[in-house]
């Protein structure tokens, strides 16, 4: 099974996945911003670097291609924490992973803005490097109206895994997404 973990930035989509990692027996992680990364390092300086490494075909590709291979290693659950706002990308990528002949479900974890925003104020990233997390909080912040954008447009609609964790520890979102998942730990 791949389980597509999306929503706002600091929703809890890392944590989230980390727990369904201990939870399901032999569950990988598929980490998109390793590629992202890998991309952003490539193509620095560069005259066709982008801002945003999800504007890479190739990052959708790569990421695609990750995710079947690492299903095809692990014979197991894969998890990919990753926020996907923008709709033709989200097709792009989810349509050949749900032809897999694996289940593929797509979450998205919502928090209300107080919350979502307390969220953020709590994060430290970088523990000891107060600029770099700052840097982090600051981006999360940026892009909560490009999430509520889509969740109002698209995202919401595309999913009925739409899991509200306004009020929800980590450990009761888990709990949640589990029982809203056929999967047997």
């Amino acid at each position: 099974m791949i389980i597509w973990i999306n929503g706002a930035f600091g929703a809890g989509k890392s944590t989230l996945a980390s727990g369904l990692r201990e939870a399901l027996n032999g569950a990988v992680i598929a980490d998109p911003e390793d590629v992202g990364a890998l991309l952003r390092q490539s193509m620095a300086g560069h005259p066709r670097r982008v801002r945003d490494y999800q504007n890479y075909p190739a990052w959708r590709r790569l990421t695609t291609r990750l995710v079947t291979e690492l299903h095809q290693l692990a014979t197991g659950h894969v998890i990919v924490p990753m926020t996907i706002l923008n709709p033709a990308y989200a097709a792009e990528m989810f349509e050949p992973l749900s032809e897999l002949g694996t289940p593929f479900h797509h979450v998205v974890l919502h928090a209300g803005p107080d919350s979502l925003e307390a969220r953020i104020a709590a994060s430290c990233e970088y523990p000891g490097e107060e600029e770099r997390s700052e840097a982090v909080r600051s981006h999360r912040r940026r892009r909560a109206a490009d999430y509520d954008h889509a969740a109002t447009t698209w995202l919401h609609a595309a999913t009925s895994n739409v899991i509200d964790t306004t009020h929800l520890t980590p450990g009761q979102t888990l709990h949640t997404v589990l029982a809203h998942l056929p999967v047997c730990p």
